[in-house]
């Protein structure tokens, strides 16, 4: 196991959770990581110090947005500073000596079990069993030695926990991708926008409220427009404390730095109650 350092990246899950290979793609393949059990503890290790990175999923193209994050950026003003994309394929993993026709019971998160549908209507003799974690049923799997059971995770759950892949790709939708952010300090954000190569195409991250009023979010939205800067995600969420008021977390393609940018900001900022920019960074694959 990798030793666990102040330099770690920290992510939400097992040894060997999805995120953790989005750790890989973003910080190295022998980056030290850091397991959080929950989202928040993942931010509060980097904002507390016992993390230099953090690493968060922030929408599926299967199951959508991952709310609770949206709200974590709002909370905790760590900027984003690269982001990328994993495609997960759920492998069927198990014990070195279980053969496939041992495997009665299957554990894994509800999510990835329901996203292997196919696989269980072809072999309706496995019973699937809801656990707290994808690479934590591997974990489980082989600490406790079953013999007729198996997980669904990535191949580096396999990897890290001396287990064996009876099955790999048997997600029932091969285009299934999740998104992820980097997390770093502002001091780090600063200096790592000043070391990226000036044709890098770039991309920045804002939330914003508005007045309750008609045709708002119109007006807002036309300050981009205006300037030729494409949307590439847009999502609301509640206002707490706000019954019916909402916040608005946009992506858009382009650098902080540029005068179009600056300029639709600052259209921006004449509209909105409240404006924050929660990173610019490289665009991802």
């Amino acid at each position: 196991m990798r030793r666990i350092s102040a330099r770690s990246i920290a992510f939400q899950g097992e040894r060997g959770a999805f995120s953790e290979v989005a750790v890989r793609q973003l910080a190295g393949e022998d980056s030290p990581v850091l397991p959080c059990p929950r989202f928040e503890d993942v931010f509060r290790s980097l904002a507390e110090g016992r993390a230099i990175g953090a690493v968060v999923p922030i929408e599926n193209t299967l199951a959508g947005s991952v709310h609770e994050n949206y709200d974590h950026l709002l909370s905790f003003e760590l900027p984003i500073v690269s982001e990328t994309s994993v495609r997960i394929v759920h492998n069927l993993i198990a014990p070195e000596k279980l053969h496939f026709s041992q495997i009665k019971r299957v554990f894994s998160h509800p999510v990835a079990l329901n996203q292997c549908l196919d696989f269980f209507q072809k072999n309706p003799q496995i019973e699937r069993i809801p656990f707290y974690d994808t690479a934590g049923s591997v974990k489980m799997v082989m600490e406790e030695g079953l013999t007729d059971a198996a997980a669904i995770a990535s191949s580096v759950a396999s990897e890290i926990y001396g287990a064996r892949i009876l099955r790999r790709s048997i997600e029932s939708d091969r285009q299934n991708f999740t998104r992820f952010f980097l997390l770093r300090t502002a001091a780090y954000a600063r200096r790592h926008r000043a070391a990226v190569k000036a044709n890098t195409p770039w991309k920045t991250s804002l939330v914003f409220s508005l007045h309750n009023q008609a045709g708002a979010l119109f007006r807002a939205l036309s300050a981009f427009a205006l300037r030729d800067l494409s949307l590439t995600k847009i999502e609301s969420r509640p206002l707490r404390g706000k019954p019916w008021e909402y916040l608005f977390y946009v992506d858009f393609l382009g650098h902080l730095d540029s005068p179009q940018v600056r300029n639709a900001l600052g259209h921006l900022r004449e509209l909105a109650d409240f404006q924050r920019v929660l990173g610019c960074y490289p665009k991802g694959a």
